[in-house]
């Protein structure tokens, strides 16, 4: 059988909260909104490069954004050591260039795991709790959040015209 993408899981929350619960929220609305653009689509389907040369496809921002996870809520926030999924020092861009139709429900469930284990990871801390970033210097979970919110947002995008592309799909 083959696997098809399914809704994104539900999100929702207060847009009168305080700030860290709106964040969150914020966050959580843009991560939905990633996989609602894959929702009914075959792993062939979201691992289609719509403009070649370009290797962009769903299923690489997918890949892609799971790692993002893993950098700034672990590796840069907490300063842990991680092992991340797709990028290597050989391949900067394997979440791209290495998609596989076969893993794509794996690639999903993965980033549905690591949103999890990022919520987990800063649900204890303060937003005014920093960090030294070696490319920003000081950086507060605020911050994160927001570049968090910014780069699903920038990716969104490239997700609906992805969409488009694939079948057709708008909004």
């Amino acid at each position: 059988m083959t696997w098809i993408a399914p809704p994104p899981p539900p999100f929702g929350g207060s847009l009168v909260a305080g700030e860290r619960t709106l964040l969150a929220g914020f966050l959580d609305w843009q991560r939905a909104v990633l996989v609602g653009k894959c929702t009914g689509l075959t792993g062939a389907e979201l691992a289609e490069a719509a403009v070649p040369p370009s290797t962009l496809s769903l299923l690489g921002l997918v890949r892609h954004l799971t790692d993002v996870e893993l950098e700034w809520f672990h590796a840069r926030f907490h300063g842990r050591e991680v092992q991340y999924y797709y990028r290597r020092p050989d391949a900067k861009d394997a979440a791209f260039d290495e998609v596989d139709p076969g893993q794509a429900e794996r690639d999903y469930e993965r980033l549905l795991a690591q949103w999890r284990s990022s919520r987990e990871a800063v649900a204890e801390v303060a937003l005014d709790d920093a960090f030294d970033d070696v490319l920003r210097g000081p950086m507060s979970l605020r911050a994160v959040y927001l570049h968090l919110i910014q780069e699903y947002a920038r990716h969104n995008g490239h997700a609906d015209l992805l969409r488009q592309r694939i079948d057709g799909e708008t909004g």
